[in-house]
């Protein structure tokens, strides 16, 4: 007997209407492009493509970052859905894998927005040799070909390069290594930050305080009146994973890229000492137990192969997605992918 036929006005649940992409075929053919052109550039400059993992059995610690976890009766254990190619790609570094990159899905819970989701692409590259200034400078040699216009090569000019305490005195009015809380709870208060959701008894600390300040007041800033800039040395609280510098241990050899106001890269020199990097990682998960967000497993694989040894390098992640929103002029993430989260 044939089945009856099924009429165009039939629903199976839900919005008729969210089987359709969110990107126009001209933006996945953009994002085709772009996907060769990055193979292109890192196989003229020698580095070797790599794949690795996105199910591991460790975590991200960081508390700002949340991990999905992934139930496993058979093993009796919980995986969990990378973050991040980084300890992964690393332990090859301590391989021997000299200079190495990966194009790959990322996953990172509650980011969902105009400019979040939470699977999205990341380029992620990493140098032995390269301290982070030279990193930069690869980083604006794979921009000026993406996006020449945005740097106005016609007349010579290059990306502009600020300090973190540079953009956060010039937009903020605060010095982050110096100031108070009572001065950065101040900062808040003049920017008119709305904290009513709060709750009383979690008071903001000077990470957060100064979070607040850089994404309400310094980011909207950054969008009036940079174009293209690369901000570096970040307070050693705000990167865990890079080496402080050894002129000043406050100062942590990191930089991001912003297009336009958006992050677009975060990149540092890479820590290479196993004691010091096992440290950090407890840190974090007692600062994440103290905010009773939940605590997973550290990578033991990745802090043994530091213990082996790493090479001296410098790496950087780069955000595919919002990376081809600005090369195509699109609004919102949505634009540049076939199906985000509300779709998938």
């Amino acid at each position: 007997m044939r089945e009856p036929a099924i009429s165009k006005s039939s629903l199976f649940g839900g919005d008729a209407n969210l089987w359709q992409p969110t990107a126009t075929l001209l933006r996945l053919q953009q994002r085709a492009a772009l996907l060769q052109q990055l193979r292109r550039f890192f196989a003229e400059r020698g580095v070797l493509e790599v794949e690795t993992p996105q199910l591991s059995h460790a975590a991200n610690s960081d508390p700002y970052i949340e991990s999905f976890a992934l139930g496993a009766a058979a093993r009796q254990e919980s995986l969990y859905l990378h973050t991040s190619p980084e300890f992964a790609m690393k332990r090859l570094l301590a391989s021997g894998a000299g200079a190495i990159y990966q194009i790959c899905k990322v996953f990172r819970q509650g980011e969902e927005g105009r400019l979040h989701n939470p699977e999205f692409t990341m380029l992620e590259w990493y140098r032995p040799g390269f301290a982070y200034r030279q990193l930069m400078d690869e980083v604006e040699a794979l921009l000026s070909r993406l996006l020449p216009s945005a740097f106005g090569l016609q007349n010579g000019e290059a990306a502009e390069r600020l300090s973190y305490g540079e953009v956060m005195q010039r937009y903020a009015a605060v010095d982050p290594f110096c100031a108070t809380p009572a001065m950065l709870d101040a900062a808040v208060a003049a920017a008119g930050i709305d904290l009513v959701q709060r709750p009383e008894a979690a008071p903001l600390d000077r990470q957060q305080q100064l979070d607040l300040l850089l994404t309400h007041v310094v980011d909207p800033a950054l969008k009036r009146n940079h174009k293209v800039l690369f901000i570096y040395d970040f307070p050693a609280a705000q990167a865990s994973l890079a080496r402080l510098s050894d002129a000043n241990p406050e100062v942590a050899e990191r930089f991001e890229l912003y297009l336009n106001g958006i992050e677009i890269a975060n990149g540092f020199a890479e820590l290479t000492d196993a004691a010091e990097q096992q440290r950090r990682f407890h840190a974090e998960l007692a600062l994440r137990q103290q905010r009773g967000q939940p605590c997973f497993p550290i990578d033991n694989h990745f802090l043994n192969a530091l213990v082996q040894g790493m090479p001296e390098a410098s790496g950087v992640a780069l955000g595919v997605d919002r990376l081809l929103l600005a090369i195509s002029g699109a609004d919102s993430l949505a634009e540049v992918m076939a199906f985000p989260f509300d779709r998938a």
